[in-house]
C-alpha cells in the first residue's frame, strides 16, 4: 500500500513558513499559528510538505482505508491561504455568512489575507471543527 500524502512530518513549521514568498502571508502564518495554537493547545506540525496542522485523529473508513489527519489546518499557498476546517454543518454555513471575503469547497475555506475575514470568527470555527473530529474520532 502507498504512503499517504497527508501524514504529519519531522519538517520545520518555521522553515517552511520563511520560504513562503509573500511577506504579507508569511506574516497571516505567522498570525494564524498564533490564532489555531491558542484555540486547540496543540503546537504546529508540518503535514505532508506544505499543510501546518494542529492536533491529530486517526479514522477508519468503512471500505478499510484508514490513515491520520490534523484536527485543524492551514496553509499558505501562493493564490491563497487553505483554511482545512472540513466538516458542513448548517451552523458552520451561518457563522460563514459573517466571516468576510472567502470562498470555499467541501474540505476548505479560501482567504487572501486574515485582513478580510473576522478571526473571532474563524476561532469558533477552529474550535467546532476539533470538537467534531474529537467527538467522531475519540481514540486520539
Amino acid at each position: 500500500m502507498k504512503e499517504p500524502v497527508m501524514r504529519e512530518t519531522d519538517a520545520s513549521v518555521i522553515e517552511f513558513i520563511e520560504n513562503v514568498e509573500s511577506e504579507k502571508k508569511k506574516a497571516d502564518a505567522y498570525q494564524l499559528i498564533d490564532i489555531f495554537k491558542e484555540v486547540t493547545g496543540y503546537d504546529p506540525k508540518m503535514w505532508g510538505p506544505s499543510i501546518i496542522g494542529f492536533g491529530s485523529y486517526h479514522y477508519t473508513y468503512a471500505s478499510g482505508r484508514e490513515g491520520d489527519a490534523p484536527l485543524v489546518a492551514f496553509s499558505p499557498r501562493k493564490a491563497k491561504i487553505s483554511l482545512y476546517l472540513t466538516y458542513e454543518s448548517e451552523e458552520r454555513e451561518k457563522l460563514l455568512e459573517n466571516f468576510g471575503k472567502h470562498t470555499k469547497s467541501k474540505a476548505c475555506i479560501y482567504v487572501n489575507k486574515l485582513a478580510d475575514i473576522d478571526i473571532d470568527v474563524l476561532k469558533v470555527l477552529i474550535k467546532q471543527t476539533v470538537e467534531h473530529y474529537q467527538k467522531l474520532y475519540p481514540n486520539e
